[in-house]
């Protein structure tokens, strides 16, 4: 096991992405290129220079390290479609891990906040911009900028952002697993331990052929800014496993999940870092982990996940908290900005877990939802789609495409459709600076994980639209593994009814916190404002621990 701490980890990802470790096609999940931390060193930032066009916080390396546009197109890890941060874990079936739609999908990075010297002045819709693959930057390199514009508009010691700006832990691990064939395969797997100022670390563990220790890190920095907005008493955690599990048995995918918890017992723990279901995770694998290390503690230690089944202490809730929770925040945003809801049309793209269940919410509330779509099409009736009658054609056809009374159109014409409200629920990079000057909707609530790129999102902020950002949105699910660690902390377990209006009670101050911050910004941008009451409470953890001094220097100055 290699570990990586703040001060002694090589920081290849300053520069040059690291290529990801991709799995031999005839060997699942053993990588083709060197492993993670056999590089050289990376050139250091003073030596590569600015870039053109590059801010004062960018230049002033280390602080803020630019970003160096890759030379082509980089290779997208793949990310959940149904919600940040934590899926909703699926049910476990013997045959291997539960199918989920875009399986293959390549994973473009979450966007942060509308970058105020992010592209030329009054770029916008009109003015030709098409993003590419190649103008995506890294996921890790987004995080850091986001991170670093949270720091500069509240002027904190730039301590702050070098504490933020990587992982306080990183470690890698190789997990040899016995094959149904007689093979013994080595897979490579990670844990990001983001910040543990507000408690110990909570995230996602993915298994997918195309994980990065860039993504991972991302993702437990995404962890940390949305625990700390939710007021969560979490910091932000990810892993990751090289493999791909299409290609497993059950049983394989069960030696491999004891294996990544082997491995990495000795720095998780209720009270150290807790993990939960993911892309092709599951409440089994879950369960699994579980089991494999009450093994190790020769105690029951079911705490040590979340996202589990409830028989051995997994909450009632969690199923919808995602969508429950994105519901919420969507009709207190409607209401703050004068919309009816009851009176509003919406659209919804992406038709899992995540989408179909805010279907159902928002239908139950008299909303009414005009279009909706999956992976097979979309389809729009102006006077409404009723949810039960579209999940049962979903159900016996395998798509929403093709759903009586309704006209199909493309994934693309949904979201341009004339309505209030606009849900991505789907996947990444769906609203573009493509299309983003067409997008009709008044309110777009971020459902997936950054269907929003950073240009795109900077021209919706200059139409005056209001975009609530993924950290909120979909903050439900970590809030419900919260609760469900609560519970089994003190082992007293609360009904659903319970569950879900502590959930209504968080994700409503959670977004009146943002709402208000987005009122003292000039433009009115929520994403950044939900950056700066994430980062300014982690901060003031770290301040009252000793790690931070107050002093005269800062991001301002």
């Amino acid at each position: 096991m290699t570990g990586y701490g703040s001060s002694g980890r090589p920081e290849q990802a300053e520069q040059e992405r690291p290529a990801p470790a991709r799995p031999d096609p005839g060997r699942p999940g053993e990588p083709a290129g060197k492993p993670a931390g056999k590089q050289g060193p990376p050139p250091s930032p003073a030596a590569a220079g600015p870039r053109p066009g590059a801010t004062a916080m960018e230049v002033a390396a280390p602080l803020a390290p630019p970003v160096p546009a890759p030379a082509e197109a980089p290779a997208e890890p793949a990310r959940g479609r149904e919600a940040a941060g934590e899926t909703a874990a699926q049910p476990a079936r013997p045959e291997g891990p539960a199918a989920r739609q875009g399986t293959g999908t390549t994973l473009a990075p979450q966007p942060g906040p509308a970058r105020e010297t992010g592209g030329p002045a009054g770029a916008g819709a009109g003015d030709g911009k098409v993003e590419t693959g190649a103008d995506l930057p890294n996921p890790y390199e987004v995080a850091k900028q986001e991170i670093a514009r949270a720091c500069q508009v509240l002027g904190l010691d730039p301590a702050v952002y070098r504490i933020l700006a990587r992982p306080l832990r990183f470690i890698e691990v190789a997990i040899p697993v016995r094959m149904d064939d007689g093979r013994t395969e080595v897979f490579v797997g990670y844990r990001s331990q983001h910040n543990d100022a507000l408690g110990p670390t909570k995230g996602g563990i993915r298994f997918h052929p195309q994980v990065t220790p860039d993504e991972v890190k991302a993702l437990s920095m995404w962890m940390t800014l949305k625990c700390a907005l939710l007021e969560i008493p979490f910091g932000g955690g990810k892993g990751g496993v090289v493999c791909d599990p299409k290609r497993m048995s059950a049983r394989e995918l069960e030696g491999l999940s004891r294996g990544y918890i082997q491995a990495m017992a000795q720095v998780m723990g209720e009270e150290k870092d807790i993990p939960a279901p993911d892309v092709y995770t599951t409440a089994q694998v879950m369960a699994w982990i579980a089991d494999e290390f009450s093994q190790i503690r020769q105690q029951n230690a079911f705490g040590i996940v979340t996202g589990k089944p409830l028989v051995i202490g997994g909450s009632l809730g969690r199923h919808e908290a995602t969508a429950r929770g994105a519901v919420t925040v969507v009709r207190e945003a409607a209401q703050a900005m004068g919309l009816d809801i009851r009176h509003a049309t919406v659209a919804i793209q992406g038709y899992g877990n995540a989408g179909s269940i805010a279907h159902r919410l928002l239908y139950d509330m008299g909303v009414r939802v005009i279009a909706v779509s999956d992976s097979g099409g979309a389809i729009v009736n102006e006077g409404g789609l009723e949810p039960e009658a579209v999940a049962a054609h979903k159900e016996a056809t395998g798509s929403v495409s093709g759903f009586p009374g309704a006209r199909t159109i493309t994934n693309e014409d949904l979201l341009t459709l004339p309505c209030d409200i606009l849900l991505p629920a789907a996947l990444e990079n769906q609203i573009t600076a493509a299309n983003a000057g067409r997008i009709q909707a008044r309110l777009v609530g971020e459902i997936a994980n950054g269907p929003t790129t950073p240009e795109a999102h900077r021209i919706l902020v200059e139409r005056g639209v209001v975009v609530l950002p993924d950290i909120l949105t979909n903050a439900g699910g970590v809030t419900v593994s919260y609760f469900e660690w609560v519970q089994n902390q003190c082992h007293w377990y609360w009904s659903e009814d319970e569950v879900n209006q502590r959930l209504e009670e968080r994700m409503v101050r959670a977004f009146h916190r943002v709402w208000e911050a987005g009122q003292r910004l000039p433009t009115r941008d929520l994403r950044l404002a939900a950056y700066t009451v994430a980062v300014a409470r982690v901060a003031e953890a770290m301040r009252v621990r000793g790690w931070i001094h107050r002093t005269d220097s800062s991001f301002r100055s």
